[in-house]
């Protein structure tokens, strides 16, 4: 099959993935309409384009809180990799690594953190955090995560209950028997129990998270401009607009349309980042216009493990770089992320896309 757009790699992972594991990261809650609709609004969006710009030289390059990546695309966290991909979240560094940009690894990874960092060494990674009820557990997983070397703590701000999810329901959704929550084995000696995350979560738990590390810390679900106010309040280096992917609270706002609140709200004093519903270069493009700094995929970095599945060889002709640069367009840029992400090549491309900061929407 000629991967030549993401619903590829996505109709691919729907064909091959066992139900029970597409089903889970697919899923959105009750009737899916946020997780629709994240989709959609993009779509509402056009260009207004500006001629005659000088585009010779190509750069995508950008800092997030300092650290440089190669283009503005990165790895938002999701769990349980091994459904995807036997390697799991070491892959997913690892093509993190190799496109050299940033990897947030997520509570419920499948591999440590230690075994991720070991996979991939020297990249860029951030951890995300949910605060479980057991305080020691979450405060361990801190201070863990900075010894290893991460560079940035991710704060849920929007799960203190896990979301009706439909199918999960019907399927009985739970991890086969070799699968583990691995970085809360010793937290929890039987395993991860029902209602383990802590409901009690508030603000002022950014001061406590604070007190624990130095790593800066982004919060994640923010998708109002009062709620991006107290996260500037209460110290946090950048904010993450983020629905969970649809997959907690239906009939929110799509990630998108919170954008523009957030970004005003913050007025530049924090760097402001999206996910969500990002399916083309296209939707990077305005997402940036629009006011993000960087831009975060989920599902779709779980279509690229699946990919991997049939052990496809990979085609090394992307990198042939005289003729990479004739055919990539601007909003090709997203498709050939996803084909780095199942590539085992550590070669290096550069300036796959020119965004304008003038360019208006």
């Amino acid at each position: 099959m000629a991967m030549v757009c993401l619903s590829d790699f996505e109709a691919y992972a729907k064909k091959y993935l066992p139900k029970i594991a597409w089903d889970y990261f697919a899923a959105g809650a009750d009737e899916c309409t946020t997780r629709d609709e994240n989709i959609l609004a993009y779509k509402r969006i056009r260009f207004r384009p500006r001629m005659l710009w000088d585009v010779s030289v190509m750069d995508i390059k950008t800092k997030i809180l300092g650290s440089e990546i190669s283009f503005p695309v990165g790895i938002a966290p999701t769990g349980f990799h091994q459904l995807a991909w036997p390697d799991g979240e070491k892959s997913t560094a690892r093509a993190a690594r190799a496109m050299n940009t940033c990897y947030i690894a997520s509570t419920y990874s499948t591999c440590t953190l230690e075994e991720i960092c070991v996979a991939a060494p020297g990249g860029l990674r951030w951890f995300q955090l949910y605060i479980h009820r057991n305080r020691a557990a979450s405060q361990q997983l801190v201070q863990r995560a900075e010894a290893l070397g991460f560079q940035g703590l991710v704060l849920t701000a929007d799960l203190p209950y896990t979301g009706k999810r439909r199918d999960d329901v019907r399927n009985g959704f739970c991890l086969p028997p070799h699968m583990k929550v691995k970085n809360l084995e010793q937290a929890f000696e039987y395993g991860l129990p029902p209602n383990s995350l802590d409901p009690s979560v508030t603000w002022n738990d950014v001061y406590w998270l604070r007190s624990l590390t130095r790593l800066p810390i982004i919060i994640k679900g923010i998708l109002t401009r009062e709620d991006a106010e107290l996260a500037v309040r209460h110290g946090v280096l950048g904010i993450i607009v983020s629905n969970h992917g649809g997959r907690q609270l239906d009939e929110g706002p799509a990630t998108i349309d919170a954008l523009v609140e957030v970004v005003e709200a913050v007025r530049g004093r924090v760097e402001v980042y999206v996910d969500g519903g990002i399916r083309k270069g296209s939707d990077v493009l305005k997402a940036l216009a629009l006011g993000a700094k960087c831009v975060f995929i989920g599902r779709p970095a779980l279509w690229g493990l699946a990919y991997k599945r049939k052990g496809i060889k990979k085609e090394k002709k992307i990198l042939n770089l005289p003729v990479f640069y004739k055919k990539i367009k601007i909003v090709n840029m997203f498709y050939w992320f996803l084909r780095f992400l199942v590539s085992i090549t550590q070669r290096k491309t550069h300036s796959l896309l020119f965004v304008k900061t003038q360019s208006s929407i």
